[in-house]
């Protein structure tokens, strides 16, 4: 490891610590040249599939790109980060597991779509409405009603309220407006 001051190769670790996931090393070292302290990560590193556009292109995975795609489904929705990490860490799991070289960008967003609707309906409806490209308010409606027979949503509050007026209509006479 060179000293990122002088650019000395000698250099002794002070101090190791894991991080809370797991995931990575923090070592504090020390420059036996001049002295200088300064901390390296240590990752593992392993080689994630490449992903094909839908335009044919292929590109490297980018995990900042997936984090970017989680933050904006679930911006000012109720979800701490340490979930949000967690689903991150799980796709990128799922896409170790499926020991493929390359993998189609829409697979990508099936693993995320299953993330995001375990932690937030609103979140999923959101993704999936861009992923899925809805062209009109029938097929977010599709979606809902697919989302609400498939899951009970403990834990979440639900996505139409039984007393929800349609738009268009006056409440109580059936009459519109």
């Amino acid at each position: 490891m060179h000293c990122p001051f002088c650019q000395g190769t000698d250099t002794r670790v002070i101090d190791s610590r894991v991080s809370d996931d797991g995931a990575t090393i923090r070592r504090r070292r020390e420059c036996e040249a001049c002295g200088e302290r300064f901390s390296t990560l240590e990752t593992i590193e392993l080689k994630l599939p490449a992903i094909i556009k839908s335009d044919g292109r292929r590109d490297t995975f980018d995990a900042r790109k997936l984090r970017q795609g989680f933050d904006r489904a679930l911006h000012k929705r109720p979800v701490s980060e340490e979930q949000i990490e967690a689903a991150v860490r799980a796709v990128v799991h799922q896409l170790r597991m499926t020991a493929e070289r390359e993998l189609p960008s829409r697979r990508v967003g099936e693993f995320v779509m299953a993330e995001l609707r375990k932690l937030d309906h609103v979140a999923f409806v959101r993704f999936a409405s861009v992923y899925r490209s809805f062209e009109d308010v029938a097929d977010f409606r599709d979606e809902l009603d697919r989302l609400e027979r498939e899951l009970p949503g403990e834990g979440q509050l639900p996505l139409l309220a039984a007393d929800v007026v349609p738009i268009g209509k006056h409440a109580g006479k059936g009459k519109k407006c």
